[in-house]
């Protein structure tokens, strides 16, 4: 049995604002940021590779990779194997990259997956139908 209801604290007064470690050091330098600032410019422009990497990573988003649509010749022709195939030979010939192919496959694995639901529920729509007719 639960000492409290759900949604209630357990500690409702809880750590008062302002208290954490954290908070306690944001005061503390406060007044200096601007000369802390410069002194990290001034290592990063003198060398300082962890001070240019922390200033780099404060001011610049990280660069992630963006996808850009493929097109691919004849992927829409043909059994879900030639269709795999296709993916497979334009990964091959440099007209994907691996992840594209990897995230096509998985698409048309997915898609195959649909496909054979859609059939069992039509082949079980089709023994109801005739065991009924019975």
């Amino acid at each position: 049995m639960a000492k409290y209801k759900k949604g209630e604290s357990g500690n409702p007064n809880g750590r008062p604002k302002g208290s954490s470690n954290a908070d306690k050091l944001r005061e503390a330098i406060e007044a200096d940021i601007p000369a802390i600032i410069a002194a990290m410019v001034t290592a990063a422009t003198e060398g300082d590779t962890a001070a240019a990497k922390l200033l780099l990573d404060r001011v610049i988003p990280t660069i992630r990779p963006t996808n850009q649509p493929a097109i691919v010749d004849g992927l829409l022709e043909g059994t879900l194997s030639d269709q795999g195939l296709t993916i497979i030979e334009a990964m091959g010939n440099g007209s994907l990259t691996p992840d594209q192919a990897q995230q096509m496959l998985s698409g048309l694995a997915s898609l195959s997956k649909i496909r054979e639901v859609d059939e069992i529920e039509e082949r079980l729509s089709a023994l109801e139908a005739n065991s009924n007719g019975n």
